[in-house]
């Protein structure tokens, strides 16, 4: 189905990583939330950042702009574009040292797919560690502007009709996501889902890179899609379909991408690691002040990051959203967050969600041990130690931000998903 799916070549690097989750298992063991020694400077002076082009990559771009890498120790960090999801898997597979990447702003299911060895060529676990949650909100699902006339919004029972119609005409009906049991994939088919739309049966679910959406939504290739900005504007301005909602109508201040890194350099480079979760931290406060939003703009539309017109970033910025349909709403409640409301904090819950969604799905198997699996990966510990050195005032003490409902009044309690996926019509095995 995926056509997203690229194999990694460098099977001695794979090979190496065959054992990494053991290694990683043991340094944790060994270098707990401690791990990091006071005082001492970074061990290196960068690492390689990959990021898709979409605006919740702007913290990256912005401690890269304005020298907040350096000003803690790491002039030489790279923040390199990589194609699609598929090849950001690649390149993290590869470390650096395998002219990959180190870390990524990256879907957040996807550091545990990755290191479950999901995704990875030949099912290889490569250990990988959360160190921040980049955003909260800030996705939206487009509709083709075949469809405008029904103006489709949150309730897609109407949608199901029309797709319904289509099929019969003959023709295909697709939706498409950026990465298979990624964020994008998990909203667009809870969406469609509580409809009565089976996203595996009922509509084509396709794999299509961020930046080739609106390309391929105008040569008709799908009728939907679910990505960040800012595809969702581009593609109304250049009049080829409408926003239907975006994601904080799903789930108000949902949790997004994060900041993650490979395990075995975090574990070989504590310090350097540590610079660099400060530095990404620093540039999220800078980037959730109001007064800078029309700055980040100008920044992220720049050739070397997004690469689009201001004009295709700024309104939604700073939370003006144009449906296309008529609909305008000034000052959204679900504005992209960066910091506001311990939007970087990496809580545990939200990865549960994830994780349960991704197990609804068959991304994950139902007997996942989610708990083990979560604290092998989430590492808020750092993100703690981090905060204290930055001065923060406020630390999230709880590894959980509580019970979630979502807009179809389904209620997620991190203590008991199986409730959850229960009510979802889904028994999880123990």
């Amino acid at each position: 189905m995926s056509i997203d799916q690229g194999n990694t070549t460098r099977r001695g690097v794979l090979k190496g990583a065959a054992a990494a989750l053991a290694l990683a298992g043991a340094a944790r063991a060994a270098l707990p939330a401690g791990a990091f020694a006071q005082g001492a400077g970074p061990e290196v002076k960068g690492a390689k950042l990959g990021f898709i082009a979409l605006t919740d990559a702007a913290p990256l771009f912005v401690a890269k702009e304005k020298g907040i890498f350096a000003k803690y120790g790491l002039p030489e960090t790279e923040v390199l574009k990589q194609a699609s999801w598929g090849t950001t898997r690649d390149n993290l597979v590869l470390g650096s040292e395998g002219n990959g990447i180190d870390g990524a702003h990256i879907l957040t299911p996807m550091p545990y797919l990755i290191s479950a060895g999901r995704v990875t060529q030949n099912n290889v676990p490569v250990p990988m560690y959360i160190m921040a949650r980049l955003n909260l909100n800030g996705q939206c699902i487009s509709i083709a502007k075949e469809h405008i006339d029904h103006k489709i919004g949150l309730d897609t029972k109407p949608f199901k009709a029309v797709l319904e119609a289509k099929k019969a005409s003959g023709k295909a009906v697709k939706a498409a996501m950026t990465f298979p049991g990624g964020t994008h994939d998990l909203w667009i088919r809870y969406w469609l889902a509580a409809g009565g739309i089976d996203p595996d049966k009922d509509i084509e679910t396709i794999v299509v890179p961020p930046p080739q959406m609106v390309a391929n939504m105008k040569v008709g290739t799908m009728d939907c899609f679910c990505v960040c900005e800012p595809w969702n504007e581009q593609l109304i301005h250049q009049g080829i379909g409408y926003t239907a909602i975006t994601t904080g109508e799903l789930w108000k201040d949902h949790p997004e991408k994060a900041f993650a890194m490979r395990a075995a350099w975090v574990d070989k480079y504590p310090n350097a690691a540590k610079a660099l979760l400060m530095a990404v931290m620093e540039a999220q406060q800078w980037c959730d002040k109001p007064e800078n939003r029309d700055e980040m703009a100008a920044i992220v539309a720049k050739r070397q990051w997004i690469n689009v017109p201001v004009a295709d970033v700024v309104n939604r910025m700073k939370g003006k959203f144009d449906y296309g349909t008529g609909r305008v709403v000034e000052n959204s409640p679900h504005i992209m967050k960066f910091w506001a409301d311990n939007a970087s904090y990496p809580y545990q819950s939200h990865d549960l969600w994830f994780l349960t969604e991704d197990i609804r799905w068959g991304k994950f198997d139902a007997a996942t041990d989610t708990k083990a699996l979560i604290g092998k990966v989430n590492r808020e510990d750092l993100w703690r130690e981090a905060a204290k050195a930055l001065g923060v005032s406020a630390i999230p003490t709880s590894t959980s931000r509580g019970v979630e409902t979502l807009f179809d009044g389904k209620v997620f309690d991190p203590e008991n998903p199986a409730a959850y996926l229960n009510s979802l019509g889904i028994k999880k095995v123990a």
